[in-house]
């Protein structure tokens, strides 16, 4: 496989970033994901924390190199990591269940399997036209299915934040499924939380993604939506993947997974919560922003080198 890839996510105007990413590849199959920890509840950002930790972990112990059915691998993971964070609200008394909306996109041999959960998004992009993206699991959408809102609402309307659909909730959650997806040369898969395509339209995502690299887009688009949302921005986060790389891109800056022998695993996804400590023990600083960012870091500078884009880009 031959890939670039990128993520960043931005604070905005919150006091906590609730919002978490990251990937897992193998040499032949490779994990996208992003949780948004949903305010209005308590320690969204654990519950996204515990998603992804839980959806990674199981990813690792199933890509030998390759997940072996995966619409089955994205719907159990889910469900998973929804048992997870309600072990975590029993392991630590606490008064509500915390938690968080999700997407997950699965990459194997030349085709994208993805599932979300609420109103984190996936776009497929080809050559500045947007194929397909999720649909919000939230009262907003299901009005404007079933006729009684205008699209043209959909950033303005008072039910836009309200959600049917998640992890932790008292249900069980609704994994909606893709179909499969064949990817072309210079495929773009984004995923994204509500912080960033709220305040972007769909087609200067489209439009974005096409003209520049993913590593020169996705910082741009962040900064835009933030500076648009102003001083009270919610969390703003995106990862975006080529597919077979970039020619505008450094060939160091392009993953090719196969060299890599069987049973390696390079990932951006922490360490496996520990569902026993308390959330306001020490050991729980290990989530906080600061550390997430140093994570990524490494991964950023091994992945690009954006200061020797040209100006062709």
């Amino acid at each position: 496989m031959r890939f670039s890839v990128y993520q960043e996510s931005h604070i905005g105007g919150r006091k906590v970033n609730q919002d978490r990413m990251g990937y897992s590849f193998t040499r032949d199959a490779i994990l996208l994901l992003l949780a948004d920890g949903m305010g209005g509840h308590i320690l969204g950002e654990m519950a996204a924390a515990i998603a992804m930790q839980t959806i990674g972990s199981l990813f690792q112990q199933q890509a030998h190199p390759l997940v072996g059915r995966p619409e089955r691998f994205l719907e159990d993971s889910f469900l998973a990591a929804h048992q997870e964070i309600h072990r975590y609200r029993t392991m630590n008394n606490l008064p509500e269940t915390p938690r968080t909306t999700i997407v997950a996109c699965l990459i194997q041999n030349g085709y994208a399997y993805w599932a979300h959960c609420g109103d984190s998004r996936l776009y497929w992009m080809r050559q500045g036209q947007i194929l397909l993206r999720t649909k919000d699991h939230s009262r907003l959408e299901t009005l404007i299915a079933q006729g009684k809102v205008d699209p043209s609402e959909r950033h303005t309307h008072p039910d836009r934040n309200k959600l049917f659909n998640c992890l932790g909730a008292p249900n069980a959650p609704i994994v909606e499924l893709s179909r499969r997806a064949a990817l072309q040369p210079g495929d773009i898969i984004l995923l994204c939380s509500d912080g960033f395509w709220s305040m972007l339209p769909d087609h200067m995502l489209a439009q974005r993604l096409h003209e520049h690299t993913i590593v020169r887009a996705i910082p741009e688009l962040i900064r835009s939506a933030v500076s648009i949302a102003g001083k009270h921005s919610d969390n703003t986060t995106a990862l975006a993947m080529m597919w077979e790389g970039d020619n505008r891109l450094e060939d160091s800056s392009i993953i090719s997974t196969n060299t890599l022998p069987i049973g390696s695993i390079t990932t951006t996804i922490q360490a496996p919560v520990d569902p026993d400590v308390a959330p306001d023990s020490a050991e729980h600083d290990i989530f906080n922003d600061a550390e997430i960012e140093k994570a990524i870091a490494e991964i950023r500078n091994a992945i690009h080198k954006s200061s020797r884009i040209t100006s062709k880009d």
